[in-house]
């Protein structure tokens, strides 16, 4: 494997999904240079679990010399601004989605981006499910025909009880979208980098079915059970989210979000219909690709690399049988993300979510909440 380790990265955010990022950087090999908490103490705390050292303030990351990447963990309303801040101290970054909480932001980082010749990556890392990949491949050389209907669904059951608490609800810190822009964007975004179009209208329904919550006067990791005194609060941000999509070429597609059904811990299904065959993946089965035919037997791929397409071959890590998961996938893009560091520029068969494609998402997100609104379609970015 390529040597990372002269490369100096910072996390900011030290929850849930920033604890990740450090296990695939350490075991990406590169040279782990510290955390930035919410706060000095949280950071320190956390620095002290994870065996590093944490930085007092996004100033002193930024002018650390020793870092040259960043990856951007925090609450979704931090990241513009931190974000920013990063591109214009010179550090790579790695943005967890949402890139931004409007359009207008992730419109201005995206131009940003281009003009540091700086890596900028958004954080879909559903994308990097070997067979998520063999399917792009699949679609790119014509295997299942022209495309007809993209369908499926992202739901979970984390949020499903008046007790169940995370900053995500809340929309100054999560943005006017939960459901659809926490899980819904990696639905919408690995879709169409699979089909190979972004789609290009929208209708959408919107529901909040808990308008009360029960909010902890404490932190709350995420994924986790509240505990201790609460104070109720009213919810607006939705619960679940129905959304009908319509695709340039002519293709359709329907989306269903939800973070209040029970038994579904983190569920994403995706099932592409084309002219000549269709293809399903469900992300509770990574390592199982069902592959659709009209006048042959179907099909069940395995994640084998000796029995895949290039593309998928190239996000595979273990031997066929070994199952790869969701710590996986941040492996598979951070490798290729550093391996494009290390380049000095995007090579061509990078497949990373770039700001542009960040920047497709906060404009998807708000086509669908004005269709909410109108009950009419809404074009993306219009």
């Amino acid at each position: 494997m390529t040597d990372f380790s002269r490369i100096g990265v910072a996390v900011i955010g030290t929850g849930f999904i920033g604890t990740v990022h450090v296990w695939a950087l350490r075991r990406l090999g590169v040279n782990l240079r510290g955390v930035l908490g919410s706060s000095p103490e949280r950071g320190a705390a956390a620095a002290a679990g994870l065996g590093t050292r944490a930085f007092a303030s996004l100033e002193e990351l930024c002018a650390d010399a020793s870092v040259q990447a960043v990856h951007v963990t925090s609450p979704n309303h931090l990241h513009y601004s931190q974000v920013k801040a990063l591109i214009a101290a010179g550090k790579h970054v790695v943005c967890e989605k949402p890139l931004t909480m409007t359009a207008a932001q992730s419109a201005e980082l995206v131009e940003r981006a281009a003009a540091s010749d700086l890596i900028c990556a958004v954080c879909y890392n559903i994308r990097f499910y070997p067979l998520n990949q063999q399917a792009r491949g699949m679609v790119a050389a014509g295997e299942l025909g022209d495309l007809r209907l993209v369908t499926g669904h992202y739901v979970q059951d984390w949020l499903a009880k008046p007790t169940d608490w995370n900053w995500r609800l809340e929309g100054d810190k999560g943005g006017a979208l939960r459901a659809v822009g926490d899980i819904g964007t990696h639905w919408a975004d690995l879709t169409s980098f699979i089909a190979g179009e972004k789609p290009a209208e929208v209708m959408a329904e919107l529901s909040t079915f808990i308008t009360e919550r029960d909010k902890p006067t404490g932190p709350v990791e995420t994924f986790t059970a509240a505990s201790g005194a609460t104070e109720k609060v009213t919810v607006t941000t939705e619960d679940t989210a129905l959304i009908l999509l319509r695709y340039p070429s002519g293709a359709r597609g329907s989306l269903t979000v939800s973070q209040v059904s029970p038994g579904r811990k983190n569920a994403l299904r995706w099932d592409i219909a084309g002219a000549k065959a269709s293809a399903e993946w469900t992300s509770e089965t990574p390592d199982h690709l069902f592959i659709g035919h009209r006048d042959g037997p179907n099909q069940i791929l395995q994640r084998d690399a000796a029995l895949m397409n290039p593309t998928g071959a190239a996000a595979a890590s273990l031997p066929g049988g070994h199952v790869e998961g969701f710590a996986d996938t941040f492996f598979a893009l951070f490798r290729q993300v550093y391996g494009d560091i290390q380049a000095g520029a995007r090579q061509p068969a990078s497949t990373w979510a770039s700001f542009a494609d960040g920047h497709f998402e906060m404009e998807f997100c708000e086509a669908v909440l004005a269709s909410a609104r109108s009950g009419a379609w809404v074009k993306i970015g219009a």
